[in-house]
């Protein structure tokens, strides 16, 4: 993504408000998905707006299945459901900016008895799909890519076999792919993972109707099931959260209210979190929706401790370490990230990204292969901030400039539009100068 974009982030001393998230991207993604592959029409109300989920509609529209999105107060899309049987796309599938799309719709693919090729942009390109190609091989499909598993993929699916696979790397999306997969597939297919991830995957499949099993960290799905479609309200984005409860923790006075966020105990750890550096945080009016765990929350600042995240706990935070690192400057004793290898193949190497940019605004960093220390204790000043075409890097040093000296220039912003269109105008409305 070109560095076209620029936005100015002004000092401020204060974060007050209140703000409704738009729809949590990881289970729109998967909603939308296997809305497609259900029977009858499926109705959302606070879709996410964002590029990536926007690439999942493309894909299944391309892919014969019809949707209308009604654009107001409840973002509300109709999704008319195909059944298991997609139609063949008349050209490759976009999936822009979003691995998401790449990989968990590679799931569905395989089990299509035609021939599919999906596409990314130039930094999806760029980003390793061994992790899906392999189980998904072993259970029968095609899958071709270029020499060192990257995109392009060409699928060609057809009927598949169950698989037990014993995944190597903590990946939700992975874990989605063949579980959706394994819809298509002759027998019981079971997935069980290294340590826990997010099971929005394995909700969403029981909320459509699917009947799977979970023990410990080993979930089962049959083949052959027939889902339906639903009606349900997607949770605000607990991701996005993040962004606005790490300014609120800038500032002793903060005084934020975020209604209708997804609490979900695989995502929530960032509650924890925010608690153990003395982010005052109260939830409140705590509801079940189709699985998923929502709230609003009533969150106050106070002076900032420290933490270290490590272990299971980088894989529970891993959207959100970026803006944890961008703020850890601010903190008594620092953030020290460890376990988190993965986030050198996100949109960018998001472990460099931030080293890099925390320098530039004057901050010392030590940088490992698999994390970060940021000590505490410093004092910051603005900074040109290259967003790296990556959205989490453009909205966490958004975050870390609003307690900077002087102004900071985040260039190429335009990235916060793959989650959160409307990011900056939001957060522009929550701060006191």
């Amino acid at each position: 993504m070109s560095n076209g974009s620029s936005v100015l982030v002004r000092p401020a001393r204060n974060v007050r408000g209140s703000v409704r998230l738009p729809g949590d991207k990881s289970i729109s993604h998967r909603y939308a998905m296997l809305a497609a592959i259900a029977e009858g029409t499926t109705r959302l109300e606070n879709f996410s707006t964002g590029m990536d989920c926007a690439s999942t509609l493309g894909c299944i529209r391309a892919l014969g299945c019809a949707w209308e999105r009604q654009v107001g107060d409840s973002n509300r899309i109709e999704i008319h459901g195909q059944g298991p049987r997609l139609q063949a796309a008349g050209g490759p599938l976009d999936c822009g900016n979003s691995g998401s799309t790449m990989r968990m719709l590679s799931g569905i693919l395989a089990g299509q008895e035609f021939a599919s090729e999906l596409v990314g942009d130039e930094s999806l390109s760029r980003r390793p799909m061994a992790r899906v190609i392999k189980p998904l091989s072993a259970m029968g499909a095609m899958i071709e890519a270029s020499s060192d598993d990257r995109p392009p993929l060409h699928i060609r699916g057809g009927r598949l076999k169950a698989i037990e696979y014993r995944m190597p790397v903590a990946s939700a999306q992975v874990k989605s792919a063949v579980l959706f997969a394994g819809l298509f597939a002759a027998g019981e297919t079971s997935v069980e993972e290294p340590v826990r991830t997010r099971d929005h995957g394995e909700l969403a499949l029981r909320a459509f109707g699917a009947q799977i099993e979970r023990h410990g960290n080993k979930s089962r799905v049959s083949g052959g099931q027939t889902l339906h479609g639903i009606e349900a309200r997607i949770p605000g984005d607990i991701s996005s959260a993040a962004f606005f409860l790490c300014a609120a923790a800038l500032f002793p006075e903060s005084q934020l209210l975020i209604p209708d966020l997804l609490m979900n105990p695989t995502r929530a750890r960032l509650l924890d979190v925010m608690a153990q550096i003395s982010l005052g945080i109260h939830v409140k009016q705590l509801e079940e929706q189709h699985g998923e765990l929502v709230g609003t929350i009533e969150v106050s600042g106070g002076a900032l401790a420290g933490a270290t995240v490590a272990g299971a706990d980088s894989a529970a935070l891993i959207d959100e370490l970026p803006v944890l690192a961008a703020i850890a400057p601010y903190t008594r004793d620092g953030i020290e990230i460890r376990d988190a290898k993965e986030l050198r193949v996100k949109e960018s190497d998001r472990i460099a990204a931030v080293a890099r940019n925390l320098q530039a605004m004057g901050a010392e960093v030590q940088e490992w292969e698999d994390g970060l220390r940021v000590p505490g204790q410093q004092h910051l000043h603005g900074a040109d901030i290259d967003s790296c075409g990556d959205h989490r890097i453009a909205m966490a040093f958004a975050i870390a400039g609003l307690r900077a000296e002087g102004e900071t220039r985040i260039l190429g912003a335009q990235a916060a539009d793959i989650s959160y269109p409307g990011f900056f105008p939001t957060l522009e409305k929550l701060v006191e100068r």
